[in-house]
Parts: structure tokens; C-alpha cells; sequence
């Protein structure tokens, strides 16, 4: 599923227009980056968790020359780690967290005129 059919599903199964489950999924990327950028984590219970880690700089050979060492520098990279539910779910132990619907809307009762 990519990006374009995720935002169709979204405002299907939640019943908003496309305009604004786009601007949902870029809102939560945009959290998850900026907590990600500023050292923190996200927990979404029962999913996963995302954080940011540090890979060591290490001593590696050059592709090019095999016979040349280069220093490869330390980097931070994206690390997601699945929780409970959805392990579960993918061994078929348990269903995905089911998201609920949103109540329909129905106009407010109207006062019978005297």
C-alpha cells in the first residue's frame, strides 16, 4: 500500500474527505520525524515504537580499491520496533486493533412548532 492508497482508505473507513486523511498522515510523519530529529521516541501502544539510533563509525574498505581502508563515519538512522498486538496479529494469534468508526452525524432533534 503506498501513500495515495493509504489516504483513500483512511477517508473511507473514517468517513472524511481525502483532503483531510492526507493531512493526517502528513501530520503524524511530521511529529514522528521531529521527535525522531530531537532524540525522543514514539510508543504507540499495542503497534510500536519508533526511535532514532546511532550507528558507530567503524573501518571499511573502499569498493573501488578493495586493497584501501576508508573510515565510514557514525550516522543516526530510523529504528521501528513492533509491539505485542501487532506481532500477535501477524502470527494470527489476534486481530489488528480495530479502528473505530465515527459516530454518523445526525442533525440534532428539532422542537415540534405550536
Amino acid at each position: 500500500m503506498n501513500k495515495a492508497e493509504l489516504i483513500s482508505y483512511l477517508s473511507d473507513k473514517c468517513v472524511i474527505t481525502k483532503k483531510q486523511a492526507e493531512d493526517v498522515i502528513e501530520s503524524i510523519v511530521g511529529i514522528i520525524t521531529e521527535t525522531l530529529q530531537k532524540g525522543g521516541e514514539v510508543n504507540i501502544a499495542g503497534f510500536g515504537a519508533f526511535m532514532a539510533k546511532t550507528r558507530k563509525g567503524r573501518t571499511g574498505v573502499n569498493p573501488q580499491r578493495p586493497t584501501e581502508k576508508i573510515q565510514i563515519p557514525s550516522v543516526t538512522v530510523p529504528k521501528f520496533k513492533a509491539g505485542k498486538g501487532l506481532k500477535d496479529a501477524l502470527k494470527g494469534k489476534g486481530h489488528a486493533p480495530a479502528v473505530p468508526a465515527p459516530a454518523p452525524s445526525v442533525p440534532p432533534p428539532v422542537a415540534p412548532a405550536m
